[in-house]
């Protein structure tokens, strides 16, 4: 058998020391070792993509095989084969000699065959006194008989991860289809609560999903898509439960984002003259609520924020802004709670200015949601203000003369 042995191409085809490489693996080779062409033919198919090859590189290599007359690659017997580029052109179902030649050339790159050229660049057999093949020139199977395993291993990943993208595909249209008609029911019947801007939300997740995804695409909308699922189920489980506790209570003002059942606010009479009134009597928060601030002054301290607006056309509203930050908030890993907590205590928009701020910082926050729940404790206790912090990203994007309230 004629392998093992370093030649270089014919011609002006350059040599590579990756193929001196090659070709002294081939020589590795363990003795009587075997496999079934065809098997390690539909092993390199699955891992075409992996191995960086096209279905018309496979057609080249499956007429290569073809003229390999026995059913098994053995490393006791000739596997080099000699075809004209007329034959093999024929067996590649017509394939123009251009094309032959480079996707030849591709195989050949991909480590799948290696060429043994004669002095003249011709392909061709010369054989002994008893018609047995002595030394042939053309293209070594070889490489697949050494490759056998790893293009086994290969092929059995692909699979592996084709399933795993089959499932992610099946529990996001799950996933999505829950969020789609958990949304229609709650507009539907009318529950409270801007549920138009939450279908914004779904609405921008959906779309980001590129049309031929791949695994890390579907799981990143899966992470998304179930993170709006959870804050869905979790408003509509509020707004239940704060029906069966307050009952018609109207003075108690509730938000799309600020429903949560396990706080309590402290309430004291609301004059000092009814010290030890009842608390059904009209009541206020002992803490005061954050200052509010213009738009414009947000939108100028915190620019990326506008990249998220409602279909990407930036942000025109308060509204806009608080459908933003639900995504914003879900991109930087803040739980559903720690952004309704932050609603609860400091209002719905100052909470999505708060976002808005925490996304200008990033790349400077190890833990977003953490952070989100350090300002909250901290406004609960009347020690925060968004004033400093929007002052500091203004001088930061060169808008230093602008007030922040």
């Amino acid at each position: 058998m004629q392998t093992g042995n370093v030649t270089t191409p014919f011609g002006r085809r350059p040599m590579s020391l990756a193929l001196v490489r090659r070709q002294q693996a081939i020589a590795d080779i363990k003795a009587d070792k075997s496999v079934e062409k065809w098997k390690v033919f539909r092993d390199t198919s699955a891992a075409k993509d992996l191995l960086g090859i096209s279905s018309n590189s496979l057609a080249v290599l499956d007429a290569l095989l073809s003229f390999h007359p026995e059913n098994e690659l053995r490393q006791d017997t000739q596997l080099i084969v000699f075809p004209s580029n007329i034959q093999l052109s024929l067996r590649a179902h017509g394939m123009p000699g251009s094309t032959l030649r480079r996707h030849l050339a591709i195989l050949v790159d991909a480590g799948l065959v290696v060429r043994k050229d004669s002095a003249n660049g011709k392909r061709y057999a010369r054989k002994d006194a008893s018609g047995d093949v002595e030394n042939a020139f053309g293209f070594d199977l070889s490489p697949l008989l050494a490759r056998a395993e790893e293009l086994a291993l290969m092929a059995q990943q692909v699979v592996t991860q084709r399933a795993a993208l089959r499932m992610a595909k099946e529990d996001l249209t799950i996933c999505r289809r829950d969020v789609r008609k958990l949304i229609s029911a709650a507009i539907e019947e009318g529950a409270e609560g801007d549920w138009q801007s939450v279908e914004s939300v779904y609405v921008t997740v959906v779309s980001r999903i590129p049309r031929v995804p791949t695994i890390a695409d579907v799981t990143r909308a899966l992470d998304e898509m179930t993170m709006l699922k959870e804050e869905v189920l979790n408003r509509l489980e509020t707004q239940d439960i704060e029906e069966n506790n307050s009952g018609n209570d109207a003075q108690i003002e509730r938000h799309i984002q600020n429903s949560n059942p396990e706080s309590h606010n402290e309430f004291e009479p609301s004059s000092r003259t009814e010290q030890g009134g009842k608390a059904e009597e009209t009541v206020r928060p002992l803490r005061e609520p954050l200052k509010a601030f213009p738009l414009g002054v947000v939108l100028k301290a915190c620019p990326q924020i506008g990249e998220y607006g409602p279909a990407g056309n930036g942000i025109r509203s308060w509204r806009d802004l608080m459908s933003a930050a639900v995504v914003v908030r879900s991109m930087l890993g803040v739980s559903p709670s720690a952004y309704q907590d932050a609603c609860e205590v400091m209002g719905p928009e100052n909470a999505a200015i708060a976002v808005s701020c925490i996304l200008e910082r990033a790349n400077m926050i190890n833990s977003a949601g953490a952070y989100l729940r350090d300002l909250t404790r901290r406004a609960e206790r009347g020690e925060f203000s968004l004033g400093p912090m929007l002052m500091a990203l203004l001088k930061l994007h060169g808008q230093g003369g602008l007030r922040a309230g």
